[in-house]
């Protein structure tokens, strides 16, 4: 199942983040995405973090989507929300050789995208 929020913005200037789009490019990387097309900040953050997977080149089976419903409680519920611990949505988990390297939370002062590449390029330059 795809998420509608994760259809790529089509302003996206991928040109304007080079490093973004190289952080991503990355053969190896998977990114599992939870979210809701009913959530605001999915609807909000997702388009454009989709259109720097598309221009790095991420697609099929290195982009998994989790759809993610809100129980009456609030809670969370969907594929893998207990095995990840994903409380908020969008969660963004980037795994390289099935382990975890970087991981976004719903929110951070910077665009998923970029939060997601600095984590990445700090993984690669330590190793």
């Amino acid at each position: 199942m795809t998420l509608e929020t994760m259809e790529p913005n089509p302003t996206w200037d991928a040109a304007s983040h080079e490093e973004i789009v190289d952080a991503l490019s990355d053969d190896e990387l998977v990114f599992k995405v939870w979210a809701g097309d009913w959530c605001k900040d999915c609807r909000r953050q997702l388009p454009d973090f989709a259109a720097a997977l598309d221009a790095a080149g991420a697609s099929g089976e290195r982009v998994e989507h989790y759809p993610v419903e809100k129980a009456e409680d609030g809670t969370k519920v969907g594929p893998g929300v207990e095995e990840y611990g994903v409380e908020y949505i969008p969660t963004v988990v980037v795994e390289r050789g099935g382990e975890e390297i970087a991981r976004f939370v719903e929110e951070e002062p910077v665009p998923i995208a970029a939060y997601l590449a600095e984590r990445i390029d700090g993984v690669d330059a330590s190793a």
